[in-house]
Order: structure tokens, then sequence, then C-alpha cells
């Protein structure tokens, strides 16, 4: 039923292709193996008739209310926020982390496990990367460094969107040794620290390296973390797709304050990831002749992604009335839910093998801040803002909304309510739960590995993959 949209978002085509999607990923986390135990026992305390989406949602929640409690507080980024919103921003991220890593582990359990589950488990996660990052940069008074915070919130979001890239064009989703389960809890380490000690430690200089703050650590680690991801995603895009032609599938010791330790972390951390991602994307597709799953080119996806950061950045180098230097939490959500938007609309292109649109109706609300510039009008950017943001959150619930009841009434199922199950099917779902060797995460369907690239004239095994971690690079 079209509730929101006067035609439908999703053609019948799309949606049998949807049904017939297979989740592919591999992983080699670190944390993911260590964490196992605890989520198995934690998946077998949930009720038998709590749904898996409904989990995914409440980790989310929790995760955005405690983000939140700490925007209200310090809404500049450079306000000094209570020591306790700091720990309870820490566990609401350690809470959306370990619900989202059951969620799957629940729809096997039950034996509910639908493309769905996919498709809402990473468009939960889309808008999770905003407000993790968005709490980073508060927890260590990043606001006064606007420019940093500025590279620090958009490297998520493009962390983001370039692991989803790369699964649009090799058909795989590919995690690393750290990805994002390592970028999570190195959070939650951040606003522990600011916890125990205030945030102001990450003012504090560091021995040795005049001038040097703790807080710029997160820096270094977003660089390494770029660094190593990008090269793997942009390796695989380059190499060409697998749809046709190449195209795709549709510190001590060291005088410096304490916290540029760990913005240059995080800056190399995301460099890292970023570089994985790229090598894998620049290795070509799985369509024909290297293009991606929907036999387009491999370098389509840069376009719509485009679109987001470049005004983010021109509107805020142009601002008169510094809206971003003065308002940059505001300012990063709004633009965030834009971001999280186009890469809802990727991860529908690539279980759909469809092509991407450039255009987006959220695109409205940053074009009201740029012709607000452009004409000077006497509306305060202030303001516009605010419309803006207003404007990208309802259309990215109404696009969520819409594609959800689509696929529910095509799969004709429930999004929060699964149906009765009988205990002896309960049973066996357990049983086959506790032999199965795959325990994917985030994912509520069956998994299979990551076919290799340029071999189609080899015979083709599927192995399932063992992978606990989640579904992208996540900057520091």
């Amino acid at each position: 039923m079209q509730f929101f949209y006067k035609e439908k978002i999703l053609s019948p085509g799309q949606l049998k292709r949807l049904s017939e999607h297979k989740y592919s990923c591999s992983s080699a986390s670190l944390l993911d193996n260590l964490l196992q135990p605890w989520w198995d026992w934690l998946v077998s305390k949930v009720p038998i008739w709590l749904a898996p989406n409904l989990i995914t949602v409440l980790g989310l929640f929790v995760n955005i209310v405690t983000t939140l409690v700490l925007v209200w507080y310090s809404p500049d980024a450079k306000a000094e926020s209570p020591r306790w919103a700091c720990f309870l921003c820490a566990v609401g991220l350690f809470v959306y982390q370990s619900l989202d890593a059951i969620d799957g582990k629940q729809a096997r359990r039950t034996g509910t496990s639908t493309p769905l589950g996919e498709l809402f488990d990473h468009g939960c996660d889309s808008i999770s990367t905003v407000f993790v990052a968005l709490s980073a940069c508060i927890a260590v008074q990043l606001g006064y460094y606007p420019t940093w915070m500025f590279f620090q919130c958009f490297c998520a979001m493009t962390l983001f969107y370039c692991a989803h890239w790369q699964t649009y064009v090799s058909g795989s989703l590919r995690f690393g040794k750290i990805d994002v389960t390592e970028a999570q809890f190195t959070i939650i380490t951040i606003h522990l620290i600011s916890a125990i000690f205030g945030p102001e430690i990450w003012t504090r200089k560091i021995p040795f390296l005049e001038g040097f703050q703790f807080k710029y650590m997160i820096g270094v680690m977003t660089v390494m973390c770029t660094l190593a991801n990008l090269y793997p995603i942009f390796s695989v895009i380059f190499t060409g797709g697998v749809g046709k032609n190449g195209s795709t599938v549709a510190l001590p010791y060291t005088g410096t304050e304490m916290k540029i330790f760990p913005l240059w972390g995080a800056v190399g951390v995301a460099v890292l990831l970023a570089l994985s991602s790229m090598s894998v994307i620049l290795a070509g597709g799985v369509g024909k002749n290297g293009s991606t799953v929907a036999g387009t080119s491999v370098l389509s996806p840069i376009i719509p992604f485009s679109f987001v950061v470049v005004p983010a950045f021109i509107i805020y180098r142009k601002s008169a009335e510094h809206v971003y230097e003065n308002h940059p939490a505001l300012y990063i959500l709004s633009f965030g839910m834009v971001a999280a938007k186009v890469t809802n609309r990727l991860v529908v292109a690539h279980m759909t093998k469809n092509e991407m649109q450039y255009l987006d109706s959220s695109l409205i609300g940053p074009a009201m801040l740029f012709l607000n510039q452009y004409f000077n009008f006497f509306i305060k950017e202030y303001y516009v803002l605010w419309l803006c943001f207003i404007w990208v959150t309802l259309d990215l619930l109404r696009y969520s909304a819409q594609v959800c009841t689509e696929i529910c009434d095509n799969l004709n199922i429930h999004l929060f309510k699964i149906p009765i199950i009988d205990p002896h099917q309960l049973y066996q779902n357990q049983r086959n739960s506790g032999t199965q060797t795959v325990v994917e995460k985030n994912v509520q369907m069956p998994i299979e590995e990551e076919p290799l690239l340029r071999e189609e004239s080899q015979p083709q095994v599927h192995h399932h993959q063992q992978h606990h971690g989640s579904d992208t690079s996540l900057d520091l």
C-alpha cells in the first residue's frame, strides 16, 4: 500500500530480485570472535516473540537518545558535557552494538530471516554512524576545531558509503581486521575516559610534543583507518564490476595537548579503512566485464554522494553567519540524514540489482541553505538550517517507511511482528542454529561466501563464512 508516495518506489522486477537476494560477506575482525560468547548468551535471554527488526530499532533508539543528551549539553561541541552524560553515551553505544549483533541470531532462532532484515539493519546503521561520530566529537570538545570536526563526521559517513559502494560493485560485503566493531569500542573507550577524568583530559598537553593535545589522537586514528580501508575498496571498484563491461551489480613522553593523539589516530584508521574499500572497488565488480551487480559503471555511485559532501563543505565555508561553526551538531545531523538517505538508496540498489538514480528529494534541504546564501535572503541561516533538518529527517523516514511497507506487502510479513512459533519448529531452529557455522551478527538471512572475481570459468562452491562484525568501516 502506498501511504507516502503517489507511486511505488520499487518495481515488481526489483521486488522479485530482492526476494532472490543472498547475503555474501567475508570478515577478519579481531573482536568479533571474542564477543561471540556474550552475543550467544544475550540472544538466549531474548523473548522468543521479540521480532529481530524490533531489536535493531530499540538499539538505535538508545544510541540516538544518549547522543542527544550530549548534544543538549554541548550543541556547539565546545561546552564541557557532564561526566555522567559521557558515561551514558558509552553505555548507549554498547547497548546498540550488542543488540545490533543479535538481531540476525534472533531471526535464525525464530526462523524469520528475510532480505528485509538485511536492509533494515543497514538502514539503522547508516543513521547510527552519524550519531556515533558526532558523540565522539562532542566528548573531546572538537568544536574548537570546526574543520577537524567536519572531517571526522563526514569521514565516518564516507567510509560507510564506500563499504556499500564496494558491495554494490563486488556483490560481497567485506570486513577487515580493524573494522566497525573495533571502532565502536574505541569510541566507547573515549566516552569512558571523558566520564572518568572529565572532558578536560583531552585538552592536556602531551610531553615533548609542543602544542599537541590528546584529542588530536582521534584524527590520527581516523587517517589510519581511512588509509587501511579505502585502498581495498577502490582496488575493487577500478578493477571493474561484475556487470556487463565492468559495470556494477545494480601519551606520555611524547609537550602537546592530549586530544591530538585520538584525533590523528582516528584519521589514520579511517584512511586505512577507506583504502581497503577502494582496493575492492578498483579490482572490479561481479557483473559482466567487471561492472556492478546492476550492470552499471563501478564509478557511478560517487555522483550521488558528491551531491551531499560538496554542498556541505561549500555552505560551511561560504556562510556569512558561520552557521556551521556556531551550530555544528545541528549542521552535522542535517547533512548526516541526507547521507543516510543516499546510502540507503545504494543498499536498495544493490539488493535489487538496480541502477541508482543520481538526484534525491532529500537534497532539497541543502538546496534551501545554498539558495539562501546565494541570493542573500533576509532569513537567518540558523532558521533555514532547522528547516533543512526537519525536511531531510521527514524525507528519510518517509522513504524508509515506504520501502519497508512495499517489501512487507510483497513478502507477506510484518516489520515488527513475527508469527506465533510452534514449539517443535522452535526446537528445530535452535538445533540448526547450534550446528550452523555461520553466525552473522547483522544480517537476518542466509549468507554465502563472496565469489572470486574474474573466475567465471571456475566452478564456484559457496561456503558459510563466519562473521559477527558490523556492516561497515566506521570512522573513529
